[in-house]
């Protein structure tokens, strides 16, 4: 009989100071509650480390530099140099990111094996009571408890798709054969970046997206360029979705429906991957037996000290919904921690200047405002500036054509409102834009008034911000 048929008795629950539910961030603040004298428990079903280290952001970048390194030497003759011949060693290059990976989340996990504080509960878990959680065959209680259980990919309800043995991607990341045709359904970032890694790499690649544009949560500016460069190196099929899938002779077979009704051609290929966002895992939890809220799509509803509606109960990570980037996580956490041993003086998260990155071809980073959100509050006078890559010396070095750096900037003020980069290195450039943001009057002209290395590359935000 399995443990959730016939479970404990209450007088065998064990009790914590804290609980943590969740090995990414949250594992931040366990190790830390742990260091200050807390009896901490993490309770983590899968492998150690989050999405982050296991299928998100850490093992996509490692092969993403792959890519890199190959549209580099595809671009060589720009720069008069001739490559006669290279090839493609697919296995090599996957098992070289999952050998860093496993390897990693193993010595994670070695460590907490044989550690009592945290100890490590390795089996799914679902709440059976206020603050008690079923581990296994255990139950385990506490006071104070910490949900970072973050989010899966979102299957959408496409005709056919649940039994055509399509990959997300978790399984695309480790994929031992490279599709010679991948189908992508989704228009976002995870569309945006694994569409770069296997085409630089030569497989033909098929974008289907309900949108006019891909990354539709882009500055409309930006997005329209990554779309338009995109549309050069794949096939995109736009302002349309999928309503059939089904398998012949091996093949994927989607068939589409355009925005207006009208029907497309099918798309076959022999990889079909989902990238059409994600959902929270809070639905595992059976969140209603200890009477923590979520929003209508699942979301965990936390106020601005990461507290749900449960005192005593704090979430933090893509499963609140706020800033589903592990950078955010790990500020989150540091919030969380002081929060936990602090429950008398709470503070609220500064989430403030808060960016990210999609690591494309090309790179594409933001912060703050979108002129579209500008343009629909109404309230907010503001200035646009613009400068292209090409029109610097580093941009004609790299033969950047496409790039470039857009400020949106207060009228009343000159605050920074905004800062949006496509192009070559766009995750390095705004960090700059970030610091003048946090730091000082946070103005413009904390940038325009800062000298630049000349010819480096820098020099398109500075070029941006005196334009102001």
């Amino acid at each position: 009989m399995k443990a959730k048929d016939n479970p404990p008795e209450l007088d065998d629950i064990k009790e914590f100071d804290l609980i943590v539910i969740g090995s990414g961030a949250g594992l931040e603040v366990a190790s830390a509650a742990a260091q200050s004298g807390l009896k901490v428990a993490i309770v983590e079903k899968s492998s150690m480390g989050g999405t982050c280290l296991n299928t998100g952001c850490i093992p996509s970048k490692l092969l993403l530099h792959s890519a890199d390194v190959v549209e580099t030497i595809k671009s060589a003759n720009l720069f008069g140099i001739k490559v006669e011949k290279f090839s493609i060693d697919f296995q090599k290059i996957v098992q070289r990111v999952t050998t860093i990976i496993d390897s990693d989340s193993n010595d994670i996990r070695k460590s907490l094996d044989n550690s009592e504080n945290p100890k490590l509960f390795a089996s799914e878990c679902t709440f059976v009571g206020d603050k008690v959680l079923l581990v296994g065959e255990e139950k385990i209680s506490s006071g104070t408890i910490l949900i970072a259980a973050g989010t899966r990919p979102r299957i959408p309800n496409i005709k056919g798709l649940n039994t055509s043995n399509y990959v997300t991607s978790d399984e695309a990341l480790r994929l031992r054969e490279q599709p010679k045709v991948l189908t992508i359904i989704g228009g976002g970032y995870i569309a945006a970046e694994l569409g770069h890694f296997f085409g630089s790499l030569g497989t033909k690649i098929n974008i289907i997206h309900h949108g006019g544009y891909l990354l539709p949560k882009e500055d409309e500016e930006i997005s329209k360029k990554f779309t338009e460069v995109f549309s050069k190196k794949y096939n995109l099929y736009l302002d349309c979705t999928p309503d059939l899938v089904t398998k012949k002779s091996g093949k994927f077979v989607v068939s589409l429906k355009g925005s207006d009704a009208s029907n497309y051609p099918e798309i076959e290929s022999d990889q079909l991957l989902i990238a059409a966002g994600r959902v929270p895992n809070s639905d595992y939890l059976d969140l209603p037996k200890t009477g923590v809220e979520v929003s209508d799509d699942g979301y965990i509803k936390v106020d601005g000290t990461l507290t749900t509606n449960i005192d005593g109960i704090f979430a933090l990570g893509d499963i609140i919904g706020r800033h589903q980037f592990r950078h955010s996580a790990n500020l989150e956490s540091q919030y969380a921690f002081y929060n936990i041993v602090n429950s008398k003086k709470k503070i609220k998260v500064d989430y403030s200047a808060m960016p990210h990155a999609i690591f494309s071809s090309p790179q594409v980073a933001g912060v703050g405002y979108k002129e579209q959100e500008l343009k629909a509050s109404g309230k907010i006078d503001y200035h646009k500036s613009i400068y292209r890559y090409i029109d610097t010396a580093m941009g004609k070095a790299l033969e950047d054509t496409d790039g470039f750096v857009k400020f949106l900037v207060s009228k009343k003020d000159r605050k920074i409102l905004g800062c949006h980069i496509i192009g070559s290195q766009a995750s390095i450039l705004i960090h700059e834009v970030l610091v003048a943001i946090k730091s000082g009057d946070g103005t413009i002209d904390n940038i325009s008034k800062t000298v630049h290395v000349h010819p480096a590359l820098s020099e398109v935000v500075s070029r941006a911000a005196i334009t102001m």
